[in-house]
């Protein structure tokens, strides 16, 4: 029997609303009626450390750990996130990086060097890659805060689920006050995906 199982990680560091947008996301799946299993890692989230959540939905899924070389998706909200977990991308899988750069505490202080070739390292690898200046889309929407519902929006344009669908899960999880925006957001990074839909 083939598996219909899909794997979706999200990656990012602290403050970037990986949790809310993988929290939507799978919202989303269980409302379709996919069995949908996920695991979060916080690590040292509120000083800017590494988070990652896993997400695996089909007809039935046994478990919420995402093997490396077999995610299908790999949503990274920082670039150097993005190179850390480029081994999890399956062959033919694809990966859509923010084009943000958060140093982190060893680059701060000296120890290390941010990499400025982290593209063409993950490009050599054969992953299909997609980067996107998520903060400059967000802006267009009203604020730069909504840099995770651009993210949201692409990785949403290649799922087997209605646009409609996803409006009603953000409008329930993010403040009144900025509904609008983060669906203004949400809808740029769809669109972005939409009209590059040849590249994946």
């Amino acid at each position: 029997m083939v598996s219909d199982v899909k794997d979706i990680l999200l990656v990012g560091v602290g403050g970037q609303g990986t949790i809310l947008a993988a929290d939507i996301l799978s919202q989303v799946l269980v409302s379709v009626e996919y069995d949908v299993k996920m695991a979060e890692i916080h690590g040292m989230s509120q000083r800017g450390g590494g988070v990652s959540t896993m997400i695996r939905f089909g007809s039935k899924v046994f478990s919420p750990i995402t093997e490396k070389g077999k995610a299908d998706y790999v949503i990274a909200f920082e670039l150097l996130e993005a190179l850390r977990w480029s081994d999890y991308v399956k062959p033919g899988g694809v990966m859509i990086a923010n084009t943000e750069r958060i140093e982190p505490l060893p680059v701060i202080l000296g120890k290390a060097v941010y990499p400025n070739d982290i593209e063409e390292k993950i490009k050599a690898k054969g992953i299909n890659l997609i980067t996107i200046d998520a903060a400059k889309f967000a802006e267009q929407a009203g604020t730069k805060k909504a840099a995770n519902m651009v993210l949201l929006g692409c990785l949403a344009a290649l799922m087997p689920i209605g646009k409609e669908a996803w409006y009603g899960y953000i409008e329930r999880r993010v403040p009144s006050k900025t509904i609008e925006i983060n669906k203004k957001a949400f809808d740029l990074g769809y669109e972005i995906i939409s009209t590059t839909a040849s590249m994946v």
